[in-house]
């Protein structure tokens, strides 16, 4: 018999997140009235952030699978082989609503839940990353923001011991509400010891691991499923808690528990908590689940088995263990000062069913939960296409050198040295290219492999043309992967967007995940893991399309690595892909000009795939070391990123488009990488590529301490250096961050 003390008005189902069509759905499902925590588990279960009733029509288009891949969506994480009986196991994830009411724990924990996904899979995380988006730099509160979300994930990641060792930071005002922080991270294991959800055998121990049960994360999954409002700050109690030190024990215990042949089935309890967790792996696994809660450790007295279900406290596992082995389990737990609680068994009966204080507060059909979430085709609406901006259409409002400085010194493209310096880059010994190139590298073990990893996305090209958008996204993180010499195996994506009942918002989500299914089936690059994020708004103003990408490369031989610094006086910069002059939507029209508008630059897969071929056979040949690919701010952008990286200048001798020079150094045409290149390898290059239909040319020579751009244009390192330095920590320091 089950005891329902609470009256289900509908109200308390409006205050849960569920439409009156999706509660009759539920009552149907069960045949009666629910409890007030069988409504609990159903608000978790059929949010947005779990269920991903709005998405997962349109994500089954996406491309999933590669002789590569080992596990694609639907685990913790995706999992990748790497050769040598290694895989390499990754995934990203948002954690924008907590970061933006507590940006410290919002930031901190959403690292600690990316690094849990990792390590439930039975790898040992080597590497995080992260894609930040804040509002603009004039918002009052923009300061306090950036330093909570950057001291929490540096504080989070620093503590446990895993290097931060990339990312993206970008400022708009469409985030002034709702600021993006996605996490992501990557780990190594054996490819014959990968650690799964579904659980199997009836009548297996389940088992509470990790850190006790508290109050604080309630509701956290229901929360990232809403729009904010003015009430936002009133959510500030669902914002988790973290530890990282905790943490780094349930890392350690959890790989030991892996090798000792004891672990069936383990899954990390993150949104939605000891619910989501239970549902998944006895529904993966078709068996039933039976916990008791009075077994289950919590911090704080009378908890309810309402809170209990729901909570997000964070630094837990659940799993089915092989009978005969509890106390050898417990044993290595306690070892590590962890708690270990036997809360339940699977049972034949496909039910999930929660006793506490010897009553029965939930009896549910397990598969159902999942199986019969709402799925939804809401309606979308493609934007009208912007059309192009042609160059002579965009007059000059400065010199072109006064155009760079302008641009190197501005929020989005100034250095974020400021940012990453809070991160611990370099603990564990494996990181060879460090946050600033265009992929980081880390070391495989002892070497000589590694990984080269990267996270973008251009927001503004997704809400212009949300397809080419998609595509562009999925192109930049080849790109970065190639420009180092990393052969691109597979992403992660992080799709924030804002309301999906919009039918234009809607059609930004449909749009892009069209752009990158067609990206990653051109350039065989297959989406393995994932995250979306809806309902990204404040007071119905919703944030930029943002689907952040993240890639995952292997590079042969990390000693033989390309860096975007000159290395070298006299060296011929080769730029290759073609060039028109793109302005549309590019950061010089933006920034300088201060109008967004036009169309993105299109981009062409099958050039994107041959440029990059090309340029990643230069790399791994040893014909060429330095190698930058171009994308914000264009040629000119890229040329002074590469000479302060290096110390050493370059002269850009004439421009030999058809169009307005501006529009040549600025332009943001896709598909491109310069070269900086011996003088005695450029004849055979050049060769090369004319022979493979690539387009290739030299536009200029490395050399002395300043930039020189056509026209005798002159700017000198020291000058770049200042501006492009001095942005970010100024800001941070100023009266805006003192008030904050």
């Amino acid at each position: 018999m089950i005891r329902n003390d609470v009256s289900i008005t509908p109200e308390l189902v409006r205050q849960h997140g569920l439409t009156e069509d999706e509660y009759q759905r539920f009552v149907g499902l069960i045949g009666r009235e629910p409890t007030i925590t069988e409504l609990g588990i159903v608000s978790a279960m059929w949010n947005e952030h779990c269920s991903y009733k709005s998405s997962r029509l349109h994500l089954k288009t996406l491309p999933t699978k590669a002789p590569w891949v080992i596990q694609g969506p639907g685990e913790n994480a995706g999992v990748i082989d790497i050769g040598d009986g290694l895989a390499c196991v990754f995934k990203m994830e948002s954690h924008n609503h907590p970061s933006f009411i507590e940006p410290y724990q919002g930031a901190g924990t959403g690292v600690g839940g990316i690094l849990r996904d990792v390590f439930t899979m039975g790898a040992r995380p080597i590497a995080a990353l992260n894609a930040l988006r804040f509002g603009a730099p004039d918002h009052p509160r923009t300061p306090h923001l950036v330093s909570g979300v950057v001291a929490g994930i540096g504080g989070y990641g620093n503590s446990f011991g895993v290097p931060t060792v990339g990312g993206a930071v970008g400022f708009h005002t469409r985030y002034d509400g709702n600021i993006l922080v996605n996490a992501m991270a990557v780990g190594l294991a054996k490819t014959d010891a990968i650690f799964y959800a579904a659980a199997t055998g009836v009548g297996n121990p389940i088992v509470y691991l990790g850190s006790k049960t508290g109050r604080d994360g309630i509701h956290g999954a229901t929360m990232a499923s809403a729009a904010f409002d003015a009430s936002s700050e009133e959510k500030r109690p669902t914002v988790q808690v973290g530890d990282p030190f905790a943490e780094k024990l349930l890392l350690e215990a959890c790989l030991e528990l892996m090798q000792s042949g004891a672990v069936i089935a383990i899954q990390d309890m993150g949104a939605a908590g000891l619910t989501c967790s239970a549902v998944e792996m006895g529904a993966k696994g078709n068996l039933g689940v039976e916990l008791n809660l009075d077994a289950v450790p919590t911090r704080e007295p009378g908890m309810t088995a309402y809170e209990m279900m729901l909570s997000e406290s964070q630094e837990r596992m659940l799993m089915v263990l092989k009978p005969g082995m509890e106390d050898e389990a417990k044993a290595i737990f306690v070892k590590w000062g962890l708690d270990f609680a036997i809360i339940g068994h699977t049972t034949d009966t496909l039910r999930f069913v929660i006793k506490h204080g010897g009553e029965t507060v939930a009896d549910l059909p397990i598969k159902e939960l999942g199986d019969e979430a709402p799925l939804y085709d809401r309606p979308h609406r493609q934007n009208a296409h912007q059309p192009e901006i042609k160059a002579e259409d965009v007059a000059a409002p400065m010199r072109n050198v006064d155009a760079l400085k302008k641009l190197v010194a501005s929020p989005d493209l100034c250095s974020k040295r400021w940012v990453y310096e809070q991160y611990d880059h370099f603990i564990l010994g494996n990181t060879v290219q460090k946050p600033g190139g265009d992929a980081a590298v880390v070391r495989v073990e002892d070497g000589p492999k590694g990984l080269a990893i990267s996270t973008d996305v251009t927001p503004r090209y997704c809400e212009a043309d949300p397809v080419e958008g998609g595509k562009q996204a999925v192109a930049e993180a080849w790109r970065n992967i190639t420009a180092v010499g990393g052969r691109p195996l597979a992403i992660t994506d992080n799709l924030n967007f804002g309301n999906p009942e919009k039918p234009e918002v809607m059609g930004q989500l449909v749009g892009c995940i069209q752009g990158i299914g067609e990206a990653c089936r051109a350039l065989d690059f297959p989406v393995v893991s994932g995250n979306v994020s809806l309902y990204n708004e404040t007071e119905g103003v919703g944030i930029l399309p943002t689907p952040t990408i993240g890639g995952v490369g292997v590079v042969d031989d990390v000693e033989k690595i390309a860096t975007v610094a000159f290395k070298r006086d006299g060296d011929a910069l080769v730029l290759i892909g073609a060039t028109k002059g793109w302005l549309g939507q590019s950061a010089y029209l933006a920034t300088v000009c201060g109008r967004e508008e036009g169309a993105p630059p299109p981009v062409d897969l099958a050039a994107e795939k041959r440029n990059g071929d090309f340029v990643r056979g230069l790399i791994t040949s040893g014909i060429v070391d330095t190698v930058h690919d171009l994308s914000d701010g264009g040629l000119a952008v890229t040329v002074a990123e590469m000479a302060l990286a290096g110390n050493i200048g370059a002269v850009l001798p004439e421009c030999p488009l058809p169009v307005a020079c501006h529009a040549y150094l600025f332009g943001e045409d896709q598909g491109r990488y310069l070269l900086a290149v011996e003088p005695d390898a450029v004849a055979d290059l050049l060769y090369s590529a004319s022979a493979q239909g690539i387009d290739a040319a030299v536009i200029g020579v490395t050399g002395a301490d300043s930039l020189t751009l056509p026209g005798d244009e002159i700017v000198t390192l020291d000058d770049l250096r200042t501006a492009h330095e001095g942005w970010l920590p100024g800001y941070m320091a100023g009266p805006a961050a003192d008030a904050a």
